[in-house]
């Protein structure tokens, strides 16, 4: 007797119920805040950001690794996460996939870093994200103009972004400002900010032409539970368009070749020590990692 044939999962990865689950709690927690009394409940607002930001850390692995093998749903996760992030995710493409992965922090990458002042220290840190969405925003416009010309279907693909986006955040306002301003426009700008002092904290001080040592990685076990692999960075611009659950096993495979000074185990410490305890003591900035010696294949 015939067996009927293996029904495919909706999902390109198996992981991605996590994706998912984010997802829904995104949509749960703000449809929740919104329908309540009041303008939003204190004590889930902190969550409110952290979910937000996550919509940022998701909107980059769905435009690097697409979520569904549905086409309709990719385009309604697109929709989904550029509403949480702040932004149309398919500026991804411009700005991300097609130059920070060409250049990565070298010259011709619009999120070189740092940018206005020198060093790692935290004026630095706080006058990137806003400088870089500045060159990036003009980046995204040009690229509008070329697929316009060049490739119809994306063009009016990511214009459907942009319309939902804005008619979303126009509803939002017109229905109650006060808690759109909160629930809505402040979440998306802490994901946007805080999702480019990432990119910073990943290749600040760290060597651009070196094979290996051009990434900073963030390992610890807990970090990158919850922010989906995203801490494995080296080996991200090795394979990018490997699944956010593989990285920890690329970075298993390649973690030898990675200077052990651009491996940090505690992410939260090594911020307050870098940019908040720098300040009283005085400390000078670490220097660039030394160039390893050239290891087959090449991490950018």
């Amino acid at each position: 007797m015939a067996t009927s044939p293996r029904r495919r999962s909706l999902l390109r990865h198996p992981s991605d119920w996590r994706t998912v689950l984010a997802l829904l709690c995104m949509i749960g927690l703000f449809a929740y805040q919104w329908s309540r009394p009041g303008l939003c409940n204190f004590w889930l607002y902190p969550l409110s950001l952290w979910l937000s930001f996550t919509a940022a850390v998701l909107s980059h692995n769905h435009e690097h690794v697409a979520t569904f093998r549905s086409r309709p749903l990719n385009m309604l996760t697109n929709y989904v996460l550029g509403f949480f992030y702040g932004h149309p995710i398919v500026a991804w493409i411009p700005t991300h996939n097609q130059n920070h992965h060409v250049y990565n922090n070298r010259e011709g990458d619009l999120s070189k870093s740092p940018k206005l002042f020198k060093g790692n220290h935290l004026a630095s840190l706080l006058v990137y994200p806003t400088l870089t969405d500045l060159a990036q925003s003009r980046e995204i416009y040009r690229w509008m103009k070329r697929i316009r010309r060049d490739n119809r279907p994306l063009f009016w693909s990511a214009v459907s972004e942009y319309v939902v986006f804005f008619g979303l955040m126009v509803t939002f306002f017109v229905l109650d400002w006060r808690k759109a301003l909160l629930l809505v426009l402040v979440p998306q700008q802490f994901a946007i900010f805080a999702i480019q002092c990432v990119n910073f904290w990943q290749h600040i001080e760290c060597d651009a032409e070196s094979d290996w040592n051009h990434s900073r990685n963030f390992i610890g076990g807990a970090l990158n539970l919850l922010l989906f692999g995203n801490g494995f960075h080296a080996v991200h611009h090795l394979k990018p368009g490997a699944h956010w659950a593989s990285l920890e096993g690329l970075h298993a495979e390649h973690e030898a070749k990675i200077d052990p000074s651009l491996k940090i185990s505690n992410a939260p410490a090594w911020i307050v020590k870098t940019y908040i305890f720098s300040l009283f003591t005085g400390g000078a900035p670490a220097q660039p990692p030394v160039v390893s010696s050239p290891q087959p294949g090449s991490a950018r």
